[in-house]
């Protein structure tokens, strides 16, 4: 990648040692003549990394996620460093970023190219989502069951995999479906191809149904007003570490078993 010339950062100050960290990051950028915007506050107002070559994301996944529709729409790379829990999107260790920060500034790093998806209710202004739209509370066309999780790779293991969905290949071209608590025991997960445009509809007359995209609610549906979802044309550039493997990722976070000594 070009070197980073302009840079951002977003900062969860809530997370225990992100403002240190920052500070940190914050003063190596600026030893290079890096151009500098930082912020406390996301999700992002449209147009806040305009003309970045980067924006490095100080938090969790919930952080991250605050950036991803600004990221996406303007083609700039998350650099996310995780402050949080288990980090599936914030890639970046604190130790990490500290080491390779200055070689991250030099373009050091590699860009994956994440698939999101399209929501919109009733022909209304779509949203986008990276991890997934989620719809609850009613009968969702066959399913019986507490909602519905729509989901990315990138998002299978978010919460389709707490719902006992499938782990997803972040390059696999696909749409997860997964009930939740289906009140039917076959009722399982369904794989869509990329190349589908999904519509659910709330048939139960006088009820609205709740739709949140990346966590975040907003979108309500009334009876017979469709939702559809479909894979966006645009995707997440977010930056990994040039050795990333995205297995050896969820092997960490999930503490699985299957290191290099177990294989020997």
């Amino acid at each position: 990648m070009k070197p980073i010339r302009s840079l951002a950062f977003v900062i969860n100050a809530e997370k225990p040692g992100a403002v240190e960290l920052a500070r940190c990051l914050v003063a190596a950028a600026r030893s290079k003549g890096v151009a500098l915007k930082q912020t406390t506050r996301f999700p992002l107002r449209r147009g806040y990394l305009r003309g970045c070559d980067a924006c490095c994301v100080i938090g969790g996944d919930g952080t991250l996620l605050g950036v991803v529709r600004e990221a996406a729409l303007e083609q700039v790379p998350i650099i996310g460093v995780n402050r949080g829990s288990l980090g599936f999107l914030t890639t970046f260790s604190p130790d990490e970023a500290k080491v390779d920060f200055e070689d991250i500034l030099k373009g050091g790093f590699h860009v994956d190219r994440r698939a999101m998806l399209e929501c919109s209710v009733a022909g209304e202004a779509p949203g986008l989502a990276l991890n997934d739209v989620l719809i609850k509370d009613e009968l969702v066309t066959d399913y019986l069951c507490d909602g519905l999780i729509f989901s990315t790779p990138t998002g299978s293991t978010a919460y389709n995999l707490s719902a006992g969905g499938p782990i997803i290949h972040p390059a696999a071209k696909v749409i997860a479906m997964t009930p939740i608590c289906p009140h039917t025991l076959t009722n399982r997960s369904i794989i869509f191809r990329d190349s589908v445009k999904l519509r659910v509809f709330n048939r139960t007359v006088g009820t609205r149904v709740q739709v949140a995209i990346d966590g975040a609610s907003g979108l309500r549906a009334s009876a017979n007003e469709p939702i559809t979802i479909s894979v966006a044309r645009i995707r997440l550039p977010l930056a990994q570490q040039k050795n990333y493997s995205h297995f050896a990722v969820v092997r960490t976070k999930l503490k699985w078993s299957g290191g290099a000594a177990e294989r020997l």
